[in-house]
């Protein structure tokens, strides 16, 4: 190139544009380009032949494209694993208000009150004990109990 603008920041500002391109669209493919551009302005840095400069960026581009890319969009579309309704309580400790046996029983969780069954079918719970909630089946929550430092 001429001598005012070197191969380097012909680089630059194209990795730049890509960038600025990339606020606009936002699907990850004009930053993986850049990427690219970034690896090409590097190589003109370091003063190799125009040929290697562009093997250097497509070869960075197609690597980012290929192997970076997916990832990051499976990262940025997944989120937090949302349980709603009922299935939100399992993993939650609650506190028994009704001794809990295979007949029947209550619990306290989140501040509402809810028929309970022990996990453990032979297991009776006393009123007053901290239990974990296993599962949830129709309006019953199957419970087991956390054990006590003296127990």
């Amino acid at each position: 190139m001429d001598d005012w603008l070197q191969d380097w920041q012909a680089w630059a500002a194209l990795s730049v544009a890509l960038g600025v391109a990339e606020l606009f669209s936002l699907d990850l493919m004009l930053l993986m380009l850049a990427t690219g551009a970034l690896a090409g302005m590097v190589a003109g840095l370091l003063d190799l032949p125009v040929a290697i400069q562009i093997i250097a960026a497509v070869a960075t581009s197609i690597g980012m494209l290929v192997f970076v890319r997916p990832n990051v969009v499976a990262r940025l579309h997944s989120g937090p694993e949302l349980r709603l309704g009922h299935q939100a309580l399992v993993g939650r400790q609650g506190v028994v208000v009704d001794e809990v046996s295979a007949q029947g029983g209550q619990i306290k969780i989140a501040g509402e009150v809810w028929t309970a069954r022990p996990y453990d079918e032979n297991e009776v719970i006393e009123a007053g004990a901290t239990v974990d909630v296993f599962e949830i089946r129709g309006a019953t929550a199957l419970v087991h109990k956390i054990p006590t430092l003296g127990s």
